[in-house]
C-alpha cells in the first residue's frame, strides 16, 4: 500500500469547518444513496465504499492511510452496529437458534479457517501463517451486511433468528484468532503455544458473556428506576450501556464485542419504555457507524493497488463460499438436525462486509510482513462477493421454498402510549403466495385483544370492516395487547399457509 504524507497534527478551525462540510455531504450523499440501493438490490455498503473511494487519493485527493486510526474507529463503530443488532432482536426470535448459531460461531469459525487456510496454502503458495491469518479474517460473517440485507428477506424465523444471533456471536471469535494468528506472524515476537491460545479464547467469550448478561440485566433494571420520563435520554442511556458492557470487557481482557451484543440483546427483551425511540436511536447510530465505517474502508484502500489481487481474491473467495461455508453450516448444524433447505441457505448467506477488512488492518498495526497484500486482498474479495451474494438472497431464498409469503414486521412509532396500555403493533405485508387472498377480515379469526386497524392498498389506507377481503399486495397494522400478540402471529401465519379453513381440522 502506497505510504502517503501523515495526518497534520494540529486541527484547527478551518479543518473543522472543511470537515464538517466533507462530512455532512458524505452523510447526505449516504442517505439518498440507500434508495438507489433498496431499487437496484445493489448492497449499501458497496455505495458507501465507493464514496469513500472517489473521495480518497484516486478520487477527490483526500490522504488517509492510517491502519491504526482505520482499526480504532472501526472497533467503536462495530460496538454501535452489535449493539443496534442486540437491542432490536426479539428473544423469542433467535431463542430456539441460539444453541446452533453460538456452534456455526465458533466451530464453524474454526472449520472455516482451516479449509480456507489450507487453499490459500496449496493454491497461492501462502505461508502457513499467512494463510491462516487470511482464513481467520474472513471467518466472520458481517454484522453490517447481515442486519441490513436479511430484515428484507422474508425469511421464516428459524433462519433470520440463526443468521442475526450467528453474526452477533462470531466476531469475538474472529478477532480473537486474528489478533493471534497476527501476534505469531511477527518476526522474532514470543509465540505462544496453541493450547494457551485455546484457554485464552475460551476464557475471553466466557467472561465477555457473563459480563455483557451483567451490565445489561443490571444495568437495565437501575436504568428503569433512575432515568426521567425523556425517551431521548432513556434512549442514550440504553445504548451507553452496551457500549459500557464492551468497555468493562475489554478492561478485564474478555471480549467487548460479545459483551456488547449480549449486553443489548438483554435491554432490548427487558419490557423496558420508550422502545421504539430506543430502537430508532440505536438505529440512526448503527446507520451512522456503517457510512462512516464503510467511507473510512475506502478512503484507505489504495486502488492502484487492488487490481493485482482479483485473481487471488477470486480464488479465495470460491473457496470460501463453495466449500468453506458449507462444510463449516454442515459440520456445526447436522447434530442438531437442520434440513438440507436450510442448511444451503445458511451456507450462501455467509455475508461477508465491514468486519473482515477492518480485522484485515490488524495485521499492519502489529508489523506483520506482507500486511497491505493481506488488507488488499480481503477488500477486493468483499466487494465481488457482496456484488454477487447480497442481490441473490431472496432469489435463493425462492428456490429453496424458503421464502415466506407474508412478512411481519414491527412497526417504529412512538409508543409511550401503547406501552402504558400494554399494547403492540405488528405490520404485516401479504406476499403473492399468501393464502391470505380472498380471505375475509373476520375469517381471520384473530384471538381477542387483537384487531385490525388499517389496510393499505395501492398506496391509499382504509380502516377495514369485518367483511373486507385482503388481498395480494395489501399491507395491514394489527394491533394487540401484548398477552396475545405471539396468539395472533400464530393464527396470521396459520391462514397464510392453510386459508381460511386454516385450524378447523
Amino acid at each position: 500500500m502506497t505510504r502517503l504524507a501523515p495526518l497534520p497534527t494540529e486541527f484547527l478551525i478551518d479543518d473543522l469547518t472543511w470537515s464538517l462540510l466533507i462530512g455532512s455531504a458524505v452523510l447526505l450523499v449516504a442517505v439518498a444513496a440507500v434508495r438507489i440501493s433498496v431499487r437496484s438490490g445493489l448492497p449499501a455498503l458497496l455505495i458507501f465504499l465507493a464514496l469513500g473511494l472517489l473521495l480518497g487519493e484516486s478520487g477527490l485527493g483526500i490522504r488517509f492511510d492510517s491502519e491504526e486510526l482505520t482499526q480504532v474507529l472501526g472497533y467503536a463503530a462495530l460496538v454501535l452496529i452489535l449493539a443496534e443488532g442486540g437491542l432490536t432482536t426479539r428473544w423469542t426470535s433467535i431463542r430456539r437458534s441460539v444453541a446452533p448459531a453460538a456452534v456455526l460461531a465458533t466451530v464453524g469459525v474454526f472449520v472455516s479457517v482451516v479449509v480456507v487456510a489450507v487453499a490459500a496454502h496449496y493454491i497461492l503458495r501462502l505461508d502457513w501463517t499467512v494463510a491462516l491469518l487470511i482464513g481467520a479474517i474472513l471467518s466472520s460473517t458481517d454484522a453490517a451486511a447481515v442486519f441490513s440485507v436479511l430484515r428484507t428477506v422474508p425469511l421464516p424465523r428459524r433462519l433470520s433468528g440463526m443468521l442475526e444471533a450467528e453474526s452477533g456471536f462470531n466476531d469475538a471469535p474472529a478477532v480473537i484468532l486474528v489478533v493471534a494468528l497476527a501476534m505469531e506472524s511477527v518476526p522474532n515476537a514470543p509465540h505462544d503455544p496453541w493450547w494457551s491460545l485455546l484457554m485464552m479464547a475460551v476464557i475471553e467469550l466466557v467472561g465477555g458473556t457473563a459480563i455483557g448478561l451483567a451490565v445489561g440485566w443490571l444495568g437495565g433494571r437501575l436504568l428503569r428506576r433512575v432515568a426521567g420520563a425523556s425517551s431521548a435520554l432513556f434512549s442514550i442511556g440504553v445504548v451507553s450501556l452496551a457500549v459500557l458492557a464492551y468497555a468493562v470487557a475489554a478492561t478485564v481482557h474478555t471480549s467487548g464485542f460479545i459483551a456488547a451484543y449480549v449486553s443489548a440483546l438483554a435491554l432490548g427483551n427487558l419490557g423496558l419504555p420508550h422502545r421504539a425511540a430506543v430502537h430508532s436511536f440505536a438505529s440512526a447510530l448503527g446507520s451512522i457507524a456503517q457510512i462512516g465505517l464503510f467511507v473510512l474502508l475506502g478512503l484507505l484502500a489504495s486502488p492502484s493497488e487492488l487490481g493485482g489481487q482479483v485473481a487471488p481474491a477470486v480464488v479465495v473467495g470460491l473457496v470460501l463460499v463453495l466449500v468453506a461455508r458449507p462444510v463449516s453450516v454442515l459440520a456445526s448444524l447436522t447434530p442438531f438436525r437442520i434440513g438440507w433447505r436450510d442448511q444451503a441457505f445458511l451456507s450462501w448467506a455467509g455475508l461477508r462486509g465491514a468486519v473482515p477488512v477492518v480485522l484485515a488492518t490488524v495485521p499492519a498495526t502489529v508489523g506483520t510482513t506482507g500486511a497491505d497484500q493481506i488488507f488488499n486482498l480481503v477488500f477486493v474479495l468483499v466487494i465481488i462477493f457482496t456484488l454477487v451474494q447480497g442481490p441473490t438472497l431472496p432469489w435463493v431464498a425462492r428456490r429453496l421454498g424458503l421464502a415466506e409469503s407474508v412478512q411481519q414486521v414491527d412497526l417504529d412509532v412512538e409508543t409511550t402510549p401503547l406501552e402504558t396500555m400494554g399494547a403492540e403493533v405488528i405490520q404485516v405485508t401479504i406476499g403473492e403466495r399468501s393464502r391470505l387472498h380472498g380471505v375475509e377480515i373476520f375469517e381471520l379469526r384473530l384471538p381477542a385483544g387483537a384487531n385490525v386497524t388499517l389496510v393499505v392498498r395501492d398506496g391509499k389506507g382504509f380502516v377495514p370492516q369485518g367483511q373486507t377481503v385482503l388481498r395480494h399486495g395489501d399491507q395491514m397494522l394489527v394491533v394487540s395487547t401484548a398477552e396475545v400478540r405471539r396468539k395472533a402471529e400464530e393464527r396470521l401465519r396459520a391462514v397464510d399457509e392453510g386459508g381460511r379453513l386454516a385450524g378447523w381440522a
